[in-house]
Order: structure tokens, then sequence, then C-alpha cells
């Protein structure tokens, strides 16, 4: 008996269980192999014992769960290879696929219900990867242009340190300083009136003090700079204390005129004019005998009359720049920053040619230069009009009166 078990045991696993493996079969082979077992054992022995039953349950067992591993695995592994080979097809195809794909993703893929949620989700994947690829080129980017900058900061540091270009910056320095110098002797005056403190705030203080500085470089590098005066100018003011933050030291070295006197008592005043963009007088030319005044304000809320105000309670000449006459004005206010007027007024001091000085006015606020003043143009353009209308003016006015009131008039 037992040796027929033994027989019916190696006949089952050389012949049937290979063949189950290699088609996919799990279940219909094991009750087979039971019956054919106990139908021997019926036939040949009828005192079978239990424990040679149980045996046999605990060997079908053993090799169900042998068989069920050899055979899920390789279908697992053909159903990703399966969907690797279509994602590599619809790549080919054009569809938007991403490059790499890791087999958690294929997973999620194959799960997908439809054909359309398929490619959704492939798409989103697309456009995760193109994001991290675009991330790490802009990354890329901006580690090649730090190192860039590096290189030119290192090569400008090796620039600044040879003697040559020390000895020039020097040299030049003290060409400067002598013209500077020279102008506080022969040079034409130019006064800051820095009386403004009051009517502005701190922010503005402090960019009214970075105008001038600006100012005072582009004096002290002209050809023949003007002789700068801080007039109305008190220690320990908010102006004061903002020079001292941007000059230190070389404060006290400036080749300019500071004093807490006004323009009045230090110059006459037929020579005094208040440069003003309020002031109903339009600047003609320049005037080398003359004394200009500039007033110290950076107001963001350009508050108009001001420096007018203060010029006609002094008794002063007041002047405009002939904006109007040389600029086809587009947007904003006919105020100019205090470095904006140092350029124009040495310009005209040394060109005397109002194109070339009004070239420094932001062009934002300007079309372009005109041939003939405005109110020129105005004229012939209302000439013009009339021309064009005709006798049909006259009517229109009348027409006009009729249906408004008379407090309305036409223009």
């Amino acid at each position: 008996m037992q040796s027929a078990n033994k027989l019916l045991k190696t006949i089952v696993r050389s012949s049937i269980l290979p063949v189950a493996a290699q088609h996919g079969i799990k279940r219909d082979l094991f009750p087979l192999s039971r019956t054919l077992s106990l139908s021997l054992c019926l036939k040949q022995d009828n005192s079978c014992k239990p424990s040679e039953k149980l045996d046999l349950d605990e060997w079908k067992k053993v090799m169900k769960s042998g068989l069920q591993e050899e055979v899920s695995e390789p279908q697992e592994l053909s159903s990703l290879a399966a969907a690797r080979e279509t994602l590599g097809m619809w790549r080919l195809a054009g569809k938007l696929v991403p490059e790499n794909v890791s087999e958690e993703e294929l997973k999620t893929f194959m799960e997908c219900p439809s054909k359309s949620a398929k490619k959704k989700y492939l798409k989103h994947l697309y456009l995760k990867e193109l994001y991290k690829k675009n991330d790490k080129r802009k990354m890329e980017e901006k580690r090649q242009k730090r190192l860039e900058a590096q290189e030119q900061t290192s090569k400008t540091d090796e620039t600044k340190r040879s003697p040559f270009l020390c000895l020039w910056a020097s040299t030049m320095d003290k060409a400067y300083n002598w013209r500077a110098a020279q102008s506080m002797i022969f040079g034409q005056p130019l006064v800051f009136d820095m009386s403004y403190e009051k009517e502005m705030s701190v922010r503005e203080v402090a960019n009214t003090v970075k105008q001038l500085v600006q100012s005072e470089g582009c004096n002290r590098r002209a050809v023949d700079p003007f002789h700068i005066h801080f007039c109305n100018f008190k220690d320990d003011s908010l102006y004061h204390r903002e020079f001292l933050k941007h000059y230190k030291e070389a404060w006290g070295k400036l080749l300019i005129t500071v004093t807490e006197q006004c323009y009045t008592e230090v110059f006459p005043k037929d020579k005094l004019i208040y440069l003003t963009a309020d002031s109903p007088k339009v600047m003609k030319t320049f005037d080398h005998d003359k004394i200009y005044i500039v007033g110290s304000m950076v107001d963001r809320s350009i508050k108009t009359g001001v420096s007018l105000a203060r010029a006609k309670r002094l008794g002063l000449e007041t002047a405009a720049l002939p904006l109007d006459k040389y600029l086809l004005w587009n947007t904003g206010a006919k105020n100019l920053t205090l470095d904006q007027m140092m350029h124009i007024l040495l310009t005209l001091k040394d060109t005397a040619d109002w194109k070339k000085a009004l070239e420094f006015v932001p062009k934002r606020k300007y079309c372009g230069f005109v041939a003939k003043p405005v109110s020129e143009l105005k004229k012939t353009l209302d000439l013009v009009n009339t021309l064009k209308l005709g006798k049909r003016r006259e009517e229109i006015q009348k027409q006009f009166a009729k249906n408004y009131p008379k407090k309305y008039k036409l223009k």
C-alpha cells in the first residue's frame, strides 16, 4: 500500500504538475489527484489509516501554495511589460507620455477604468515631469548666472587693485577737486533752498538728500561746475543727519558752502531768480550773471504753489523752464528732480541749447520735441477747425445756446 502511494506521488509530480504550471491550471488537478489516490486506496486496501489522509491534505496545501507563487509572478511581470509596451507605442504615436514611469505609476495606469482615464493620468504625469525639467533648467541657469557674476566681480576686483587704475582714479579725483575749488572762487553760484524740512516727511527728506548727493557728484565732474550753496541749513536737522549717513567723514571736506543764512542775506535780491514750475514767467535764456535758486523739496503729493509763495514773500523774481515751448507734454506733473535740474542747468551753461538740455527730462513725460511752441500749434488747429466748419460753426453755436443754459459756453 505504501509503495503504491509513493508511486502515485512520483507520477503526479513528474507529469501533471509541470503541465499545470505551464498552462496555469490550479484548481482542476487537485480534485483529480485526490480522487485518484482515494480510489486506489479503496480498491487495493479498505483499511487506509486516517493519518495518511491528513498527510495528503497537507501535501495538497503545500503544492497549491507553490503553484500559486510560481504562476502568479510571471503573470504580474507580463502585465507590467505589456503596459510598458503600450506606453512606448503611445509615445511613438505622439501622445503625451512621460519618459520615466515607475512601477507604482504603471500599476495605477493599469487600474484606470477606461482609455480616456488612462490618457488623462498619463497627461498628468507628463506635465509633472515637464515642470520638474523646467525647474531644473531654471536652477541651472541661475547657477550659471551666479557663477558668471562671481567671475565678473573677481575680474573687477582685480582691475580695481591694479596700480594704474588706482593712480588714474586718484589723479581724476584731484582734478575734480581742483575744478570745484576754482568754482568756489570764480564760479557762478547755484543756491539750494534747504528750508522745506517741515513740508516733508522723513522719507521725502531722505529722497531729497539722495538727489542732492547725485547733484553734487554731477556738478563736481562737470567741465565748468557751479559754486553750490546750501542756504537755510541748520545743524542737527533731518537734512544734516541724512547727509552724514551718505558722506560720513567726507561731509566736512566737501567743496561747497553751507550756511544757516538765507540767500537774500548772502546775495543781492536783484540777481536772484527762483526756479519753480508754478511760475507764470517762462525762462527764455540762461543768464550767467544771475544766481538761480532751486527748492530742495521732494513732494510725492505734489504740493503746488509752495515755492512760488515763498519767492513772492521774499520779493524775488521767479521763472519756469520752457517745457511747453519745446516738448509735446504727455502726462505727469512738470516738477523735475533735483539731479535732473542740475543736469539741465549745467548743459545750458555749457551749450545754451535747450534741446540738449531738455533731453534730461524723463521720456515717459513727453511725446517728443516740437519745432513750434505748443500755443502756436493750438492756434493753427483752431484755425483749421474754423475753416472746416465755416458758416456752420455759427449755426452750431446758436443750437447749443438754445439747448443748454447760458452758463455753459461753447469754446
